[in-house]
């Protein structure tokens, strides 16, 4: 194995023009009573999901993380058809949520018969957006 070698400012033309993205950290809702909460909060119907989405307590531990959950019922289908709107929920939530979710947040992704697993990826993405955009009051 051999060593790591020193970079000189200028060696990566574009590594250091690029400033870092704003993370947000996701973990993910596994209690059922997070669950529950979030079904009595606010909660935004799209095309190829629901969103469920309740802002924490200030004296719930964990303040700046973002927690997320999926759930499929039995309407959606068997299990490979739930496995699959489960699979594509996570990847728009990692995709969409760094940007456009907020720390202290916990958020919900219920998935649609018929329309999660068929819906063109990138209309999932749009609808994303525009769920959360319209949950915390965003105008665009």
């Amino acid at each position: 194995m051999t060593p790591p070698t020193a970079q000189v400012a200028g060696d990566t033309p574009d590594a250091a023009v690029v400033p870092p993205a704003v993370s947000i950290c996701l973990q993910t809702l596994t209690k059922r009573a997070d669950f529950l909460r979030a079904a009595r909060a606010q909660r935004q119907a799209m095309p190829g999901f629901v969103l469920q989405a309740r802002q924490r307590d200030a004296d719930e531990a964990l303040p700046h993380l973002t927690r997320i959950g999926f759930t499929c019922s039995k309407k959606v289908g068997n299990a490979v058809a739930r496995n699959r709107a489960k699979r594509r929920l996570r990847a728009i939530a990692r995709s969409i949520l760094p940007q456009h979710g907020q720390p202290g947040w916990d958020y919900v992704l219920i998935g649609r018969a018929g329309a999660t697993a068929m819906r063109p990826y990138l209309e999932l993405e749009t609808d994303l957006q525009r769920a959360l955009d319209k949950i915390h009051g965003i105008a665009r």
